[in-house]
């Protein structure tokens, strides 16, 4: 079983009645729509109101590990942070866990990469916006540019 993470960001999420299939469980494709909301969040909370979604970041990978079945009754925090930033993209965290019991239910890493919308070609990720994620996750640049084991 994962180890909760600690981090700064933390989303409650609603298990919507769709999510759930007969058996009960919830369908995994409903985790990516769960971790999509707290990305906009986390986004919301590192960069303020500004339009952020003007920054051109696409996902290039994404990669779950179910550990644990997610029922209709249970109460979900989605928690996320960054683990790297590299010189074209970052990784993202994300741990969906029970509120209550802290069992860890599911894990998701996802790449995200700076990308140009014109030339349709990844780009550098601008030096404020590794900053304000540095600031926001109370870690340095290097910290966070050390490669992933």
């Amino acid at each position: 079983m994962a180890d909760e993470l600690k981090t700064r960001h933390e989303l409650p999420v609603q298990i919507r009645f769709n999510d759930v299939d007969l058996y009960g469980h919830m369908n995994n494709s409903s985790y990516f729509s769960l971790y999509d909301l707290a990305k906009t969040s986390y986004m919301r909370d590192v960069f303020g109101n500004e339009e952020w979604n003007k920054m051109g970041i696409v996902i290039a990978n994404i990669n779950a590990d179910f550990l644990a079945p997610v029922f209709f009754s249970d109460e979900l925090v989605i928690k996320t942070t960054v683990t790297h930033l590299g010189h074209k993209s970052f990784t993202l965290f994300q741990q969906a866990v029970n509120k209550a019991s802290g069992v860890v239910k599911c894990q998701c890493r996802t790449v995200m990469v700076g990308y140009d919308i014109m030339t349709k070609e990844p780009v550098d990720l601008p030096k404020d916006f590794k900053e304000r994620i540095c600031d926001y996750e109370g870690k340095s640049l290097e910290e966070l540019s050390k490669p992933l084991p």
